[in-house]
């Protein structure tokens, strides 16, 4: 077969042969398995017999003794110990059940227990009772994919390949990554950092969302192109059991250290706690939310604050993208005279990381220490509809605890949102995918120092900002009239004295007094009609006070209150009212926000902008904020002309007489 294409969609044919036992969405619980399968059989061939001979001296030795041994053989980590193989499995077509399972059973621990993962036992069953089994097994039988036929490499992109088809209706956020965008990361996470040309030298690269591995396949790809003695050792979390196999299998049979991949979800179970790494790549899941994180998540952030992952803030529980990142920021490797190169960070998130949430908010004070700390050393935009099951809008953020000295202080933005190429086949809701000379450019603009029309360079202050709560005075006038009387049944205090909480025989008689209150109130009141305007709230509330002072009423607070607050009006004109006799009440309904620059001076900004409009206007600092959030689309924003009314008129008449014309045509 000439192209991974190819193998795939012999692959999927397969798939054809499980119609009607299974649905389509469940085919990969077959396929995927026996992918594996089928790449162990290929890979383990050339030895397989060799293997057997030497199990049978072995027989005696405890297993983990045994399969040291085995492996050397096998010239594998893992290796197989039974009769079969995918050509003899074939010989006895009435027992392909059971000998499928001796096959199985007969690896190694490591490969037995990364085929667990699938569950595949009962597919086993499955096809089994619908006569398919053996159709399976043979058409697989038919594939070759010995590593002389398919590299590592390849067969990562047949499985991711794979998994996209599968994944087609993947729940939300389950966006695998396209290669082209990996390879865009990976040379930006790599970009001025000339440790790695070094000899033969090691350096460790953490994936908190792994999928099947493919950025670490995609990061260790370019480091030996760069520097063929240099070694990436891969360290990967997965909460999804058939990729994190994948991953691991993808692992074990480049020789590399299967155990580096973990299972379990990077939230609430992180599996590398105590680890720390030179370089950080992720795609975290985009708007889902962390519920099932929660209460970790939250006993990690209270308990353990900047000591844990969760210092900085939680966002709101919909979207865990900056819980994500804020796990790769912990992982970073301290800047120490023995390790003077820090980490680097590459993670792929949807627009919402750069803007969402108010200042204060989980959110904002997580982009908050993000640049107080200096860590944001440039964000790529990227074009939209670049991923399989989802058109939506990406920005590559790449962070690092050691910039460069030029870099200190400041971010870059990349507008790339037009480097892409429209695809010839689009493959669900990608159709558009980023070229090689495109990466070179993007990666290339990315490094330049200067700003241009794609880039520009920003202090990091330029993301803050002050939210100030600006306060003006409450003023009110009070007037007794009929009009304003019939507004206290609208008033809490007033309807609750009708209002009886209690049970029992008194129940109604307490409702009756209250009405009767009501009553005694309003009867008051209209008593004292009058066409007079108070503008003093203290002076019109003593008046209120002496009028009932002759009934049984009970003027408390509450009450007070709904009958002042019926009475009055606002007026500009009117005394301003005070909380008491030194503190200013300020108007809810006049409130307003500013957000000031945090490069401006909040007092300097209020006699500028605010006070020439409202000179009694007065800041709450009690309420001031600090915010950051990077409007990226309003940096790039270029102004489009209008076009004149003449050239719109004759489209909108040339559009008419063409409608006029088809609508002849049907009417004939």
């Amino acid at each position: 077969m000439k192209n991974f294409q190819e193998k795939v969609s012999f692959i999927w044919s397969i798939a054809e042969l499980l119609r009607g036992p299974y649905r389509p969405e469940d085919y990969g619980d077959v396929i995927l398995p026996m992918a594996v399968l089928r790449r162990f059989d290929a890979v383990l061939a050339d030895t397989k017999e060799d293997v057997l001979l030497e199990n049978k001296k072995y027989a005696s030795l405890p297993e983990s003794t045994r399969d040291e041994i085995l492996n050397r053989v096998a010239k594998q980590g893992f290796n197989n110990t039974s009769q079969f193989d995918f050509v003899k499995l074939l010989s006895d077509p009435d027992n392909i059940a059971d000998n499928l399972r001796d096959y199985i059973n007969g690896f190694s621990a490591e490969a037995r227990e990364i085929l667990s993962h699938f569950n595949f036992d009962n597919e086993i069953d499955k096809m089994e009772e619908n006569n398919v089994l053996y159709l399976v097994v043979r058409r697989f039988g038919e594939i070759d994919l010995h590593p002389d036929e398919v590299s590592n490499i390849e067969m990562g992109y047949i499985f991711e390949e794979l998994i996209r088809r599968f994944s087609e209706h993947a729940e939300a956020g389950d966006h695998y990554t396209p290669r082209e965008v990996i390879k865009l990361m990976v040379h930006l996470m790599f970009l001025n950092d000339d440790e790695i040309l070094l000899p033969s030298v090691t350096r460790t690269l953490y994936d908190s969302c792994a999928g099947t591995g493919g950025m670490g396949t995609v990061a260790q790809e370019y480091m030996q192109s760069y520097n063929p003695s240099g070694h990436l050792e891969f360290f990967a979390q997965e909460i999804n059991g058939e990729s994190y196999a994948i991953s691991k299998a993808d692992m074990l049979i480049k020789g590399q250290k299967a155990q580096n991949i973990k299972l379990g979800n990077t939230l609430s179970n992180d599996q590398f706690s105590s680890e720390k790494f030179d370089y950080m790549i992720t795609n975290p899941p985009y708007g889902v939310e962390w519920k099932p994180a929660k209460d970790s998540v939250e006993n990690e952030h209270k308990d353990l604050g900047y000591s844990g992952r969760f210092g900085a803030g939680l966002p709101r529980i919909g979207d865990g993208q900056l819980l994500f990142l804020q796990n790769l920021v912990a992982k970073m490797k301290p800047v120490t005279e023995q390790n003077p190169n820090g980490s680097r960070i590459a993670i792929i998130m949807n627009g919402s990381p750069l803007f969402t949430g108010d200042a204060g908010s989980g959110e904002s004070e997580i982009r908050r220490y993000l640049f107080e700390n200096d860590l944001v050393e440039g964000i790529v935009a990227l074009p939209d509809q670049l991923f399989y099951n989802t058109g939506i809008s990406t920005y590559i953020w790449i962070l690092t605890n050691n910039k460069l000295s030029y870099q200190k202080g400041k971010v870059q933005l990349v507008n790339a949102v037009d480097m892409y190429q429209k695809m010839r086949k689009s493959l669900g809701n990608k159709r558009n995918e980023i070229s090689e000379e495109q990466i070179d450019t993007i990666v290339e603009m990315y490094g330049q120092t200067n700003e241009s029309e794609h880039v520009k360079i920003f202090n990091n202050e330029d993301f803050g900002y002050y939210r100030v709560t600006v306060e003006r005075p409450l003023r009110l006038n009070f007037q007794i009239t009929k009009e304003r009387i019939a507004r206290l049944d609208d008033q809490r205090a007033f309807i609750n004295l009708a209002t009886s909480r209690k049970r029992g025989d008194n129940k109604d008689a307490d409702i009756a007094a209250g009405k009767a209150q009501q009553e005694t109130i309003k009867s008051v009141l209209t008593n004292m009609q009058s066409e007079t305007v108070y503008k003093n709230r203290e002076q019109f509330i003593n008046i209120i006070k002496d009028a009932f002072k002759e009934t049984e009423i009970t003027l408390r607070a509450p009450l007070l209150r709904a009958i002042w607050n019926a009475l009055s009006e606002r007026d500009e004109t009117a005394d301003v009212c005070m909380k008491n006799k030194k503190e200013i009440e300020p108007d809810s309904e006049l409130r307003d926000t500013e957000i000031i620059p945090l490069s401006d001076n909040i007092e300097e900004y209020l006699e500028r902008e605010v006070l020439p409009h409202v000179p009694d206007a007065w800041l709450d600092e009690d309420k001031t904020r600090i915010g950051y959030e990077i409007p990226f689309t309003r940096y790039f924003y270029q102004y489009t002309k209008l076009r004149p009314s003449s050239e719109i008129k004759a489209d909108i008449q040339e559009l008419e007489e063409s409608i006029l014309e088809k609508l002849k045509k049907v009417m004939e």
